[in-house]
């Protein structure tokens, strides 16, 4: 441990926010922005706004907000990019999405139709329900890539921006596993060369980020930065990186319950989940090979965190079924249903019902916000590549090849803490509490 902390370059200047997708995710988020710095709402559900860190014992009744206790970039200093399949502006975009009231649309207007997407890289075979008529042409992948960077210097300059975070607020893509093009960055970039099938759009972004020295966070659960190429070039160019897939609705309240479950030792026969969602990320899911992509993100969480292996009289034979159902009407209400048959005393059954009535962009908005800012912190702390302490803000963290992913919200939020803690010098919490009690 370094007790004397880390060494944090301060955050000067503007801090540019490149979104790859303006649809409801993106316009929620940044519209978000401006409503909080115009005193509109406040943003609630953001770590870095709201949340608190304890430092030192309980006697000492320090507690500072994170915003004071680490140097975050100021929500006055984000600046905004994205490319999208679509050529509305924010504003349009965010009507369209019909995630946020008109009345506060409206007091927003002129800043949100500012922000104006630029042609995506997009390729039909990777998320087959989506189509758009906005899109950068190039003869090969790399091409596209070097399309991308020079859109970025160009942002850069007229923004005036000193610093970049990119966010994939896409959709999902079909599943794909891991090839010879992805092992390592030589093997890529001669994919890049040579449109290799295996590389889809969201790695032509991570690949220009990347190379650019700008942190990279997957908000879905597409292959992307957990290939080892990439993963090395975070390491090769000093990036941090983390993913993958927003911990938004129904897998949020499986990172609750499921830690309960196992902290008083009751069993699990069988856990059905199913979702409604009408936005443009329930018409993508709809189709089976994005949808494969996606329950695979959404099948590990109990395994992990209920550890079956240790616990085989409680949990060796659960039955975990995931379903998703594309409902137009429901819009981004999303509704989030589960059954939970349990045993308890003597192998006596209960049930748990869960109706979880959400709005997914409401709730993934501010954890692109505390994305964004700690990504940047931990690039102008020197952190690079993997960064496990941000866990807490997906359904399929990443980690290490050699080490399993840690599920449970709230170790996940006390690793968050601690790395903050670690980052300052401050003592790392345990909360063993013994030597309150010593004579």
């Amino acid at each position: 441990m370094i007790e004397k902390g880390v060494r944090i370059e301060k955050p000067r200047g503007k801090l540019g926010v490149l979104l790859v997708g303006l649809g409801a995710v993106s316009t929620t988020f940044i519209a978000g922005i401006e409503a909080v710095k115009r005193g509109l709402a406040l943003p609630v559900g953001s770590l870095s706004q709201f949340g608190t860190v304890r430092l030192g014992k309980r006697t000492e009744g320090r507690s500072p907000k994170i915003s004071d206790f680490v140097p975050l970039a100021q929500l006055e200093d984000l600046e905004f990019a994205s490319w999208d399949v679509f050529e509305d502006d924010a504003y349009t975009a965010a009507v369209k999405a019909g995630v946020l009231e008109m009345s506060l649309l409206d007091q927003l207007r002129p800043v949100l139709e500012d922000v104006r997407p630029y042609p995506a890289v997009f390729d039909n075979r990777y998320v087959k329900r989506l189509d758009g008529t906005h899109v950068q042409e190039g003869r090969t992948k790399w091409d596209l890539a070097h399309q991308l960077m020079d859109q970025i210097r160009s942002f850069q300059r007229e923004k005036k921006v000193d610093r970049m975070v990119m966010v994939w607020c896409g959709s999902t893509e079909v599943f794909l596993e891991q090839g010879p093009v992805h092992e390592d960055v030589p093997a890529l970039e001669e994919g890049l060369k040579n449109n290799d099938p295996e590389i889809p759009s969201s790695m032509i972004y991570a690949y220009a980020a990347l190379k650019l020295g700008i942190p990279y966070a997957n908000g879905a659960p597409n292959l992307t930065v957990d290939a080892p190429a990439f993963q090395q070039l975070a390491l090769d160019e000093g990036v941090p990186v983390c993913g993958k897939d927003f911990k938004t609705g129904q897998t949020l309240m499986k990172t609750i319950v499921a830690p309960g479950l196992k902290a008083r030792l009751l069993g699990l026969s069988g856990w059905f989940s199913t979702n409604i969602l009408g936005n443009r990320d329930g018409e993508v899911l709809d189709d089976p090979g994005s949808f494969r992509t996606k329950e695979e993100s959404k099948l590990s969480v109990l395994e992990y965190i209920l550890q079956p292996e240790h616990y085989p009289d409680l949990y060796g034979d659960f039955y975990h079924k995931v379903r998703i159902n594309y409902y137009p009407p429901r819009r981004d209400d999303k509704e989030g249903w589960d059954n939970l048959d349990i045993f308890g005393w003597l192998g006596y059954p209960m049930q748990i019902k869960i109706d979880f009535l959400c709005k997914d962009s409401i709730l993934a908005a501010p954890i692109v916000l505390d994305l964004v800012l700690f990504l940047d912190l931990a690039k102008r702390a020197g952190m690079s590549g993997i960064q496990e302490w941000l866990s807490f803000y997906f359904k399929s963290p990443m980690t290490l090849p050699e080490l399993y992913p840690e599920h449970d919200l709230f170790i996940q939020l006390m690793k968050l803490k601690n790395t903050l803690r670690y980052m300052r010098g401050e003592e790392q919490i345990t909360h063993l509490g013994l030597d309150y009690y010593e004579s």
